[in-house]
């Protein structure tokens, strides 16, 4: 592993193998502490976009495992604007130890390490958002074993983490439903891909409008806000499209008993998911948010070759 910039990227093996490695890493961590796998190494963090989860996790990550992490604001970059991409990465390359980019424009990240010497990795582009995938299907495999076989249906806007959570389930065979509202579909290329997938894996994938065909005996619901960073112009059109697509607990009421929720956030309470739901017995919203820190330890551990 160079880099990690698409769950496409990998095979199921690999996929498997760095959760497998976040499971131990996590366990170590609550049994007194992670060995210091990282020690002398330094994460640059360079954001085009804000973020609570992203930020903080990468940085206690680094810590946990012995290394340090160093923040790099929108304004101190100007990334692709004050400065070209690929000087950037040939500058950082002698500097730190891994880059780790949240940016807008996909193509950034991917020229990004393109021109890198040090691993890049993808804190959220456009397009994907590999790290919360692993976050993800982290959680599922605590809650279920495994992924094999498990229904996942995905209700509201086909975006970013959309694209990787339908990558992963598709990889380690679980099944992909999704509903949202036309105009709002996941990107072809990402579609053609995860056919791909389920063609290996023995998954299925399943498109809907009604989101209530999605959860049909789903074990899993999986839900993002309307609007995301970058569409701010879209939200009142968004707030009169999407409605239908909020997960509650009437639409809870029919999915499996035993399913779980979840949702990346920040949640926008109210709107694609209820207080009902995101504090009831059915959510996993913040183990989900925790794992975030675990499932990046181990893409860290394996992009430095330790572990």
């Amino acid at each position: 592993m160079k880099d990690f910039i698409a769950i496409a990227d990998y095979s199921p093996e690999q996929l498997q193998s760095m959760l497998d490695l976040a499971v131990e890493l996590k366990k170590e961590w609550k049994a007194g502490g992670n060995r210091p796998l990282l020690k002398n190494k330094v994460l640059a963090m360079i954001f085009q976009k804000p973020s609570l989860r992203t930020r903080v996790s990468f940085d206690m990550a680094m810590r946990h495992l012995g290394g340090d992490a160093l923040y790099l604001s929108p304004a101190e970059i100007g990334l692709g604007k004050r400065e070209a991409i690929a000087d950037i990465a040939r500058v950082m390359s002698g500097y730190v130890d891994f880059l780790m980019a949240r940016v807008f424009d996909h193509e950034h990240v991917v020229e990004m390490a393109r021109w890198s010497d040090i691993p890049v990795i993808n804190g959220l582009s456009d397009y994907n958002h590999p790290c919360q995938a692993m976050a993800d299907a982290l959680t599922i495999q605590e809650e279920f074993g495994n992924l094999k076989g498990l229904n996942v249906a995905y209700v509201g806007d086909g975006n970013n983490v959309a694209v990787s959570l339908l990558h992963i389930c598709t990889r380690l065979g679980a099944n992909f439903s999704i509903a949202n509202p036309e105009e709002y579909d996941l990107a072809p290329r990402a579609i053609a891909l995860a056919r791909q997938f389920a063609n290996e894996s023995g998954s299925q994938i399943n498109f809907y409008r009604d989101p209530v065909e999605a959860v049909k005996n789903a074990h899993v619901i999986y839900t993002d806000t309307w609007t995301s960073m970058g569409q701010e112009e879209e939200t009142k059109k968004r707030e009169k499209v999407f409605p239908p697509y909020q997960v509650n607990e009437s639409l809870v009421a029919h999915a499996n008993p035993n399913c779980i929720v979840m949702h990346c956030l920040p949640a926008h309470r109210g709107q694609e998911i209820t207080d009902e739901v995101a504090d009831g017995p059915h959510s996993r919203l913040f183990p989900q948010a925790h794992n975030r820190l675990h499932a990046q330890k181990a893409i860290l551990v394996r992009l430095a070759g330790v572990g």
